[in-house]
Order: structure tokens, then C-alpha cells, then sequence
């Protein structure tokens, strides 16, 4: 039987299933929360409705276009990774052309909407945050450097401040503090899985740290950067951006994250458990922004 390619004519049709995958629906939707973490943090009380709904569908359209570009981009690579190799461009559900399509119809209707309905500030921000992830960072950054998810990972921590710009048409300087803490965030979160996803990062030539520097240093670095992280994760309650709740529930995602971390640091070949660790990791910035948001309107202040 013949297998599919990326280059058969003969491309099923495809399914709604296809297109919603292009969209990386889990990312988009922890971009999104965080988003709108930052639009409430930026207001004493609720969020005007018109940002709220329009800011929101903005940016979720953006990130979801960035995510099709990036199956665009990586096609090939990820064809041959056991990670991504289901996706639906190398399972054949779709031709490379009409993904194409599909990522700039939805970066085009992100565009209209937020500047129609929203403000230029947030879509010139969000346009920026687009390319730097599907371009900057998948096209140069990913392949040039070992450091590509340190420097890419400020794309990924701009919504924040993205909804705070939906709201009042200017960055408020607690949404600073959250863009700190997703960037602080990423290189722990992904190096674990770059640790236990090694060998298929070398294989399609991916410079990932533990490729290129080996699973004992990643492990450090790591450990290091939840170091960091933790020290920025507490900055919300010193600055009195938010109080007694937000602290208590850090102070306990911050342990287990540092235990983690340190685990892998002294197990880094161990692939269970830095599979763990990046899972972890996703549900800790999770909990840490519906802490913030709990507690933003708890009023629970020292």
C-alpha cells in the first residue's frame, strides 16, 4: 500500500477536525486566559464589554494564526518527530497551500477586528507578537540558536499586555510584571520537554539546548531559570499588585516546581520525569494567573 505524502494528489477531504489541530487549540487557549487575565487586571472593576469580547476574539485569532503558520513552516521537521508527526499536514489531511490560506485569512480577520473594534496599539502589538512567533522565532530563531526559546519567548509573553492595550489603549505596568513572569516561564517549561524529546530534535538538525549543550547543562539551566521564576512570581504580592490569596497559592506552585526542577537537575536523563515536569508546568501557569484573577477581585489585602 501506498504511503501518504505531503505530496499526494490525492488528499482526503478534509475535516473541521483538521483545520481546528492547525490551530493549536490548548496553546491558544492559555494564551487567551492569560490575555484576559491581563484586561481585568488592568481595571478596578468588570472589563468594558467591547474590548472584552473584541480584544479577546482578536487576540485568539492572531495566536491561532500563528499556530497555523508554524504547521506551515515546520511540515517537514515535523513529519519526521514522533511528537508531531500526526499532525495534519504530514498525516496528508491537508495540502500545504490551503493552510497557507487558512493562517492568513484568520491573521487578516485578527487584524480587522482589533482595529475596527478595538485600538491600532493592540493590533500593531499583536501583528508584532504574530510574526516574532511565526516567523522570527519559527523560521530563524529555532534553527540559528540554542537560545531560541529564551529570545522567541517574548512573543509568547506579550498577551498579557495585549489585554491590558484592549482595554485602556495603553500597557499597564502591572501587565509588565505578568510579560516577566511568561518569559521567566517558557525556558523551564520547554527545555523540559526538550530534554525528554532530544534525540528527535537531532534528528531533523533542531539546536535545541539539550542537543547542543547536553541534558546535564539543560538540566541546570532549568533549575536556574525556576529560580528566576520564583523570584519574579512573588513581585505581584511586593508590589501590592495583588495580596494573601495570590501569595499562597504561588508560594506552594513555586515549591513543587523548584522540587521538580531540582529533580531534573540531578536526574536529567530521565525522560518520565521531565515529560512530568512540562506538564507541570503548564498547570502551574494556569493556577498562577486564575490566582491572580481570584484575588484581584477578593480584595483580600494585608
Amino acid at each position: 500500500m501506498k504511503a501518504k505524502t505531503l505530496d499526494d494528489s490525492t488528499l482526503p477531504s478534509a475535516s473541521w477536525r483538521a483545520y481546528f489541530e492547525l490551530c493549536k487549540p490548548r496553546v491558544v487557549a492559555l494564551i487567551v486566559f492569560t490575555a484576559v487575565v491581563g484586561m481585568f487586571l488592568s481595571v478596578p472593576g468588570m472589563v468594558p464589554l467591547r474590548p472584552l469580547v473584541f480584544g479577546t476574539l482578536g487576540i485568539a485569532l492572531a495566536a491561532a494564526s500563528a499556530a497555523a503558520f508554524n504547521h506551515y513552516l515546520d511540515r517537514h521537521a515535523d513529519a519526521q518527530m514522533g511528537r508531531t508527526r500526526h499532525r495534519p499536514l504530514p498525516q496528508g489531511e491537508l495540502e500545504p497551500w490551503k493552510v497557507l490560506v487558512f493562517a492568513s485569512a484568520l491573521g487578516l480577520a485578527s487584524m480587522i477586528i482589533l482595529v475596527v473594534w478595538v485600538n491600532w496599539l493592540t493590533a500593531i502589538l499583536t501583528f508584532l507578537s504574530l510574526i516574532g512567533y511565526a516567523v522570527v522565532y519559527t523560521v530563524y530563531l529555532k534553527r540559528a540558536t540554542p537560545q531560541n526559546i529564551v529570545i522567541g519567548g517574548a512573543a509568547g509573553a506579550v498577551p498579557p499586555i495585549l489585554g491590558s492595550c484592549a482595554v485602556l489603549g495603553q500597557i499597564h505596568p502591572n501587565t509588565v510584571l505578568l510579560f516577566l513572569i511568561i518569559f521567566l516561564w517558557t525556558p523551564p517549561h520547554f527545555w523540559a520537554l526538550a530534554i525528554a524529546k532530544r534525540d528527535e530534535y537531532a534528528k531533523v538538525d533542531i539546536p535545541m539546548l539539550p542537543v547542543t549543550h547536553g541534558v546535564e547543562f539543560t538540566g541546570l539551566q532549568v533549575f536556574l531559570y525556576t529560580i528566576l521564576l520564583t523570584v519574579i512570581s512573588v513581585m505581584p504580592y511586593l508590589t501590592r499588585m495583588s495580596g494573601l490569596i495570590y501569595l499562597g497559592v504561588t508560594v506552594i506552585l513555586d515549591a513543587i516546581f523548584l522540587y521538580l526542577a531540582w529533580q531534573l537537575r540531578l536526574q536529567p536523563d530521565n525522560k518520565r520525569l521531565a515529560m512530568r515536569t512540562f506538564a507541570y508546568s503548564i498547570l502551574y501557569l494556569m493556577i498562577l494567573f486564575a490566582a491572580l484573577l481570584v484575588d484581584h477581585y477578593w480584595y483580600f489585602y494585608p
